[in-house]
This record gives C-alpha cells, sequence and structure tokens, in this order.
C-alpha cells in the first residue's frame, strides 16, 4: 500500500550544482533554511546579503541597488522605537546607529555585487505576493519593522507585475553575468496573518508568474518545494508547533528531494566526506587526551588537509 502521493522527480540534465558552483539565494525564510543547509556541507554560499525579503520587488530593488553600486544615504533610512532601519532590507540589520547600519549596508552592496558577478547560480524563493506601500514615500517596502500600519497601505501584487519583475531581475543579472542559472521556487509556508483564503491568492500568483519566466533553454528553472509541503508532507507532523513553518525532518526532507535533482553524482560523493567528517567533529571523546583519541584527531586532520588541497574554499 502506497501511502504517500509523490511529486514526480528526476535528476536536472545541465546545469547542475558542484562545489565549484557558486550559488546566491534570495528570499523568504525558506532559503535561510536551504541556504544553511548549502553552508553545512560546505558548498560556496552567499544567503540573504541583505537579509529575509519576502515578495519580488523586494528582491528586484536590492539586486537592481547591488548591481548599480546604488549605495545608500541617511535619507534612506527611518528612526522608529530607538532604532536606524532601511524599509528596503530586513530588521535583522536594524541598530542604533545610522551610520553603523549605512556601513552594512552599503558594504553588502559591494559584496553582493561582486557575487552576482561571479555567482554560477541564484536561488529565489518568492514567500508572497502581498506589500506595503509607504504613504509618505510612495514606495513598496520589503519590511514594516513594526512601524504603524496606519503609515501603510497593503497591496495584493498581479500576476503580471510579479512577472515583470522577475523578467526584470533576470535581464539585469544576465546584463552582467549572461551564463548565471536561475532556479526559482515557492515557499511553503502559509502566511495565515494575511488570512486563509488570501494566503491562496497570494501563492497563486507567484506560482502562475514563475511559470511565465521559467525557460529551461534559458537557464530558468523550477523547484517544486511548495508542491512537496503541501503534497507528500500535509500531515501536520512535518511542521512547527505554529502549524506554518516546515520543521527539521520536512527541510530534511525536501532538501534530500532537492539534491537528487541538482547535485551532479561527483558533489554527491563531495557531500558524503563533509557529512563524514562534520560527524566525527561533533564527536565528543570520553577522555579527550587519551592516545585513541589523538589519533582520531590526527586522521580527521588529514582527512580535512586531503579535501581542502581539492577544494580550497572549504574549511571547518
Amino acid at each position: 500500500m502506497n501511502l504517500l502521493t509523490k511529486i514526480p522527480l528526476k535528476p536536472q540534465q545541465h546545469h547542475q550544482l558542484d562545489y565549484n558552483s557558486k550559488i546566491m539565494l534570495f528570499g523568504s525564510c525558506f532559503s535561510e533554511n536551504i541556504g544553511e543547509t548549502f553552508k553545512y556541507y560546505k558548498f560556496q554560499t552567499t544567503v540573504n546579503p541583505f537579509g529575509i525579503l519576502f515578495h519580488p520587488l523586494a528582491i528586484e530593488n536590492l539586486i537592481t541597488k547591488a548591481i548599480n553600486k546604488d549605495y545608500y544615504s541617511k535619507e534612506d533610512l527611518e528612526f522608529h522605537n530607538e532604532q536606524w532601519c532601511c524599509l528596503e532590507a530586513h530588521s535583522k540589520l536594524s541598530t542604533t546607529s545610522s551610520a553603523a547600519l549605512l556601513e552594512v549596508l552599503n558594504r553588502q552592496i559591494e559584496k553582493a555585487h561582486n557575487d552576482l558577478l561571479n555567482a554560477s547560480h541564484i536561488i529565489i524563493t518568492l514567500g508572497t505576493s502581498w506589500v506595503y506601500r509607504h504613504i509618505a514615500s510612495d514606495k513598496i517596502v520589503a519590511n514594516c519593522h513594526k512601524i504603524p500600519q496606519k503609515q501603510f497601505l497593503k497591496e495584493l501584487l498581479s500576476v503580471a507585475q510579479i512577472t515583470e519583475s522577475l523578467e526584470a531581475i533576470i535581464s539585469l543579472v544576465n546584463s552582467v553575468n549572461p551564463n548565471i542559472t536561475f532556479l526559482f521556487t515557492v515557499s511553503p509556508v502559509r502566511h495565515i496573518k494575511d488570512g486563509f483564503i488570501e494566503n491562496t491568492r497570494s501563492k497563486s500568483h507567484l506560482l502562475a508568474a514563475i511559470h511565465q519566466v521559467i525557460e529551461p533553454r534559458a537557464q530558468r528553472y523550477y523547484f517544486p518545494s511548495y508542491e512537496i509541503m503541501m503534497d507528500e508532507l500535509r500531515d501536520y507532523r512535518f511542521y512547527n508547533p505554529d502549524m506554518l513553518h516546515p520543521n527539521e525532518v520536512a527541510i530534511n526532507y525536501i532538501w534530500e528531494k532537492f539534491k537528487t535533482v541538482w547535485l551532479t553524482d561527483d558533489a554527491l560523493k563531495v557531500l558524503e566526506t563533509v557529512a563524514a567528517i562534520q560527524a566525527k567533529k561533533a564527536h565528543r571523546p570520553f577522555n579527550p587526551n587519551s592516545e585513541v583519541h589523538q589519533a582520531f584527531l590526527s586522521k580527521l586532520h588529514l582527512e580535512i588537509e586531503n579535501l581542502h588541497k581539492e577544494f580550497p574554499h572549504i574549511s571547518f
């Protein structure tokens, strides 16, 4: 008896990821989860240089600023609740010093610019079609930073608006890095604060728009993380206690699916080596000074050294 309805997947034939790939991830907290998994297995990875971004216009805006090296000034900042923040970036960058925030933002623009020039893959995970427009500036923001809601208008992006934004991202990045591969996905995290029906509308707009721009011959692909969560992992035991966010089991499950599609055979072998080293590093001996443990550490050091010789970017 088959108790699951599985999403049919097969290995990607072209532009797969390996340990020479340089990967950038933008988007929702699901990007953070998968990005941390990439980092654990020692891939060359940059994750959300401006913090979590939930909708496509926020991602487009910051990629545009990074590519054009459009630096921030104090006029771009807001002071609220005794902190300086930027409505175009996530609240994790906020600080009590405007100078410190500007330094972080502009350093991230510089780094993101260089990363975009050299990236082999960009993975974009969209979370919502709902956006907030700052009334005073008439600009759609990335994050409201708990500023009173009366200062914003809530809007739902249309499929056409999202499609236009994704096309702008693709065109701009391709203008400086024509060989890059785009991989789009939709976050399985439900935004219930918007409402159940409103969340479904939001996700459907994202899905429809992404499939307007997917073109394998142009190195634009889609990975069904949303569908895997909604169908294969439809049971609430795969969620955190909030019943909205995938738990560790679900994230690992989706990662296992992802790697069978997107990682080369050679990358899978290296990944197994990295996983073994990570497990050995996590080992806690009964007697750290014993000869047996010292021999264990020497052997582990040699394994790390050999891996580093083959892939200089890998360090533990």
